[in-house]
């Protein structure tokens, strides 16, 4: 008895101190709750958690799905959406594999159409050709990812990035690791890329402490750096080309040059409301109209004719939009993408009367009766007749008119915008980027609220107030030594204000000599140019502040190397490059000195900066908010030079009974217009005329003998001719060469925010058409004017500039 009870002893004591030495209790979930304090009312035992249940996947059975049966459907997602051209055997691939992966679902429920668009999009995103074959490994692999990422017939995004990742500005510290877990996800500098955004470092709703000088969202974009992008006028969109740009490209270029512009203007002709035919007038007056369109209402649209529908049609009046050209016969002609024919401008008048030049090279409005001749004119030239050739007969012009131009909001979709920033986006193209720095709907809301939050805040933090403005001084040929000296006097006043004052752009125009260079000129050759910008370096050196604090862009003239060495300073080809660095060293030099005298100083380094660069070129500020193009031409002489010149209005008063009874003793030229355009059945509107022009006639003729009245009417005609046509150069290619492959940057689509176009034949001026304010500063040392001193300053918050003057 004694041991068995030492031995129930024995055993309780092993069991009370079996618990000191026994394996730690593993908790329930690794993600225990440690606490079990009142205080946080958790529970004493922690809480397990389980994995919901996965959702069990729709199954398909599949199908065989014959290729002549998804052929209308691959046409319409491949080549009418993404325009691209599918084989026989991609088609046999996608037919198996929809009819595996889709099922019998794969019309009704639209899973092929996804399948497809997806397939589309991940040829085009690898770089795929026009072409898309069967049996290459390319295909074959977007088919095995997407069969990875299939469910229930529709191709998931779990495998790439996801809608909500690809438009992420930033992530949170707490879903970092699961971004960077997902493959193919987008980090922010990714998605920001795809929407041509990285360049700006937008912030939706982020603050701009430490960026509040505008300087630093100021981006200088070349001619030579813009993207090249053609018009698909199946799509009515614009594409990025499918070639790289060359100087020496392949002659059928050239008519794509052409065509690229025509397509350009008419495409913004339809979109306006004086071509926007009404359903509801149309069928009220259709039983009042006649195919020769005799008799209309002032409701009536205007309706353009392609020139091969004029055959067979003679005697009937038609509105006709073409390219002026002179035949190799010398008769003057009008092209368009259908045919060309004579026309005949004895009785024609311009419109605006005397608002504008028209000359060969312009594409312009012609309204008037068609004639139909035996033969065209100009026999033995031109074997072409017909439709896609010269039309037999000739045009009789009534009158010649540009294409309305079109507001910068109107194409690219934005309207109604606030002091805040805020704008309602709409039709046009918004989506586009054309210079490279983000399209209107990715970033210009961003960028706008931007500008308003740094340009335009109250007076008492008037940060911005100098510091927003733009200098642009023209025509600084620093061979002249008073043209030094009138540089010395305009940086020295603009230094004399505080650092964080002094305008953030200064842009020097050439010619930078009066006479082209390395020709046996005056202006003498290389080592003769190099020394004027080392003269022009040690001028400016003298005001360090200037250069630590303002961004010096130099637009080269037709006199600056190396174009001039072969051209004589005659017009060279555009758009031309910078001045090479050879001659710019010294200048580079004074910048960096005084970069480096002011981190010595200050602690801080300058970023005071000089950018040589092309003619034309532009200046964008908060990405597409502002747009600002600089060009350099003898413009206005070249158009008196080729412009066509129209009868006197008074002897076609006089010989008005030969148009028609209603213009007999009419001197008044708007009360002409009306009965030319009235008796060939197309009546001045209110709408139209101020569609076309801004020109207030009467007004004109009342100071016509008043000198300002008279280059301000100047002004509105160089301007109005220019911005109509919408292209920096419309001359033929003999009077004014253009590099085919980058003529896109001659285009002023859509209308930029400022025009400075320097014209020393013209006088400076600064007027606003249809929103684009244009200016022309003018030679820097005017002549015929002694110790004058003249510029042009541009405010970024007005967007306004003002013609400045000092004595030096």
């Amino acid at each position: 008895m004694n041991i068995k009870a030492m031995d129930r002893r024995e055993d309780a004591a092993k069991t009370r101190t079996a618990s000191l030495y026994c394996a730690a209790h593993k908790p329930a979930h690794p993600n225990s709750i440690p606490s079990s304090s009142l205080a946080f009312s958790t529970p004493v035992h922690p809480i397990r958690i389980s994995k919901p249940p996965e959702p069990s996947k729709p199954l398909i059975l599949p199908i065989f799905l014959p290729p002549a049966t998804l052929r209308p459907l691959a046409f319409r997602t491949f080549t009418k959406k993404h325009n691209l051209t599918l084989t026989s055997s991609a088609l046999q691939a996608f037919a198996t594999f929809i009819g595996k992966h889709c099922g019998s679902g794969w019309r009704e429920e639209g899973l092929a159409e996804k399948v497809l668009d997806e397939a589309a999009k991940s040829w085009k995103k690898n770089g795929g050709g026009v072409i898309v074959p069967g049996e290459g490994d390319e295909l074959k692999s977007i088919l095995r990812n997407l069969g990875r990422s299939m469910s229930g017939g529709k191709p998931s995004q779990q495998g790439g990035p996801s809608r909500q990742g690809s438009f992420a500005f930033g992530n949170t510290e707490g879903d970092t690791a699961n971004s960077d877990s997902r493959p193919g996800a987008l980090g922010r500098e990714d998605s920001e890329a795809s929407l041509g955004m990285s360049a700006l470092g937008v912030d939706d709703d982020g603050d701009v402490t430490g960026f509040e000088d505008p300087r630093l969202w100021l981006k200088i974009v070349g001619a030579f750096e813009q993207p090249t992008l053609t018009y698909n006028v199946n799509q009515k969109h614009f594409e990025a080309a499918s070639t790289a740009p060359s100087l020496l490209p392949d002659p059928s270029h050239k008519t794509h040059l052409f065509r690229y512009r025509y397509s350009l203007i008419h495409q913004r002709l339809l979109r306006n409301d004086s071509f926007q035919s009404s359903l509801v007038a149309s069928a009220r007056t259709s039983s009042l109209q006649r195919s020769s369109s005799t008799i209309a209402t002032t409701q009536q649209a205007y309706k353009l004719t392609p020139i091969a529908n004029l055959l067979g049609r003679s005697g009937t009046s038609h509105l006709l939009l073409g390219l002026l050209t002179i035949s190799p016969t010398g008769v003057l002609t009008v092209n368009d993408l259908t045919g060309s024919i004579a026309v005949d401008i004895q009785h024609a008048r311009p419109v605006p009367e005397d608002g504008a030049w028209f000359t060969p090279g312009m594409i312009v409005l012609v309204d008037g009766v068609y004639e139909e001749g035996g033969s065209s004119i100009g026999p033995g030239l031109d074997g072409n007749r017909g439709v896609g050739g010269t039309v037999g007969g000739k045009f009789i012009a009534f009158s010649v008119g540009g294409p309305p131009c079109e507001r910068r909001e109107v194409t690219v979709g934005v309207s109604d915008a606030g002091k805040d920033g805020h704008t309602s986006a709409g039709g046009g193209f918004g989506w586009v980027d054309f210079l490279g720095v983000g399209s209107e709907r990715a970033a210009g809301s961003a960028m706008r609220k931007l500008e308003t939050r740094v340009l335009k805040r109250a007076s008492s933090e008037s940060l911005a107030e100098g510091r927003a403005r733009m200098v642009i001084c023209g025509e600084v040929e620093l061979d002249n030594v008073k043209t030094l000296q009138a540089m010395k006097r305009v940086l020295g006043l603009y230094a004399a204000e505080q650092a964080d004052q002094t305008p953030m752009v200064v842009v020097l125009m050439g010619n930078f000599v009066r006479c082209a260079v390395m020709t046996g000129g005056i202006s003498g050759g290389s080592i003769e140019y190099k020394e004027y910008f080392d003269s022009l370096a040690s001028a400016i050196s003298d005001y360090p502040t200037m250069l630590q604090n303002t961004t010096f862009v130099f637009v080269p003239g037709d006199n600056d190397p190396w174009a001039s060495a072969f051209s004589a300073g005659a017009a060279t080809a555009l758009p031309r490059n910078s001045v090479p660095d050879l001659f710019t060293t010294r200048i580079k030099r004074a910048f960096a000195t005084a970069g480096t005298e002011a981190e010595k100083a200050t602690g801080k380094k300058a970023d005071g900066e000089a950018i040589w660069s092309t003619n034309p070129t532009r200046l964008t500020l908060f990405g597409p908010a502002q747009e600002v193009v600089f060009f350099r031409d003898d413009m206005s002489g070249r158009l008196r030079r080729n412009a066509l010149r129209f009868r006197p209005l008074q002897a076609e008063t006089q010989s008005g009974s030969n148009i028609g009874p209603i213009q007999k003793g009419n001197g008044d030229a708007r009360a002409m217009e009306e009965g030319q355009e009235s008796s060939e059945g197309m009546e001045v509107d209110t709408a139209v005329e101020t569609a076309e022009s801004h020109i207030p006639i009467s007004k004109a003729k009342e100071s016509g003998n008043s000198t300002v009245s008279s280059d301000l009417q100047t002004a509105r005609k160089l301007v109005k001719t220019i911005l109509d046509q919408g292209y920096l150069s419309p001359f033929p290619p003999s009077d004014r060469p253009v590099l085919w492959d980058y003529a896109g940057a001659l285009q002023l689509y859509p209308l930029p925010t400022a025009l400075v176009l320097m014209d020393p034949e013209a006088p400076p001026f600064a007027v606003t058409y249809e929103g684009c304010h244009v200016m022309n500063p003018g030679p820097l040392t005017p002549q015929g004017r002694k110790g004058v001193a003249q510029w042009m300053e541009y405010d970024a918050r007005t967007r306004r500039g003002k013609r400045r003057e000092i004595r030096f």
